[in-house]
């Protein structure tokens, strides 16, 4: 489980005294933590790694912001300790699909839902969604699949 990934690492930058990795990952178990207080008697709560990876990816996009903004305001120190924090998250995230794969997804999916148009698109992700959750940036299927479909 990704979780237990997590907190070994957190022992092991702890240990070898790497301050930048323990503080990035204190940053992941809190937002964590803060996840699955959200989640507290939810019906249908996500399975934990679905949960974690969903997280993970959040907080990758959040910080890609930070960095854009940083750069744009000449703050290139602040963008460099952002870039530091997504390269640790990124450790933790499942293998991600590249464009082949991807692409074999959606026409996969496609071809078994039937989806002749964008107007079925949100069938599609919906089934994408479900099967490769923490193996694809939605935001970029999300493009793929209008793609495909238009």
């Amino acid at each position: 489980m990704i979780r237990d990934d997590i907190k070994q690492a957190l022992v092991g930058a702890m240990k070898s005294g790497d301050t930048a990795t323990r503080d990035a990952i204190r940053l992941i178990q809190s937002a964590l933590k803060n996840r699955d207080i959200e989640l507290r008697g939810a019906a249908n709560p996500p399975g934990d790694d679905v949960l974690v990876t969903e997280v993970l990816q959040k907080m990758i996009k959040q910080r890609r912001e930070s960095i854009d903004m940083y750069e744009k305001g000449g703050r290139a120190e602040l963008a460099a300790a952002e870039a530091a924090e997504v390269a640790v998250i990124e450790g933790f995230l499942p293998k991600q699909m590249d464009e082949a794969e991807l692409a074999a997804a959606i026409d996969a999916i496609v071809a078994e839902t039937g989806a002749a148009s964008v107007k079925d698109m949100g069938r599609v992700m919906a089934v994408l969604k479900e099967r490769h959750a923490g193996e694809v940036d939605m935001s970029k299927a999300s493009g793929a699949v209008k793609a495909r479909l238009s």
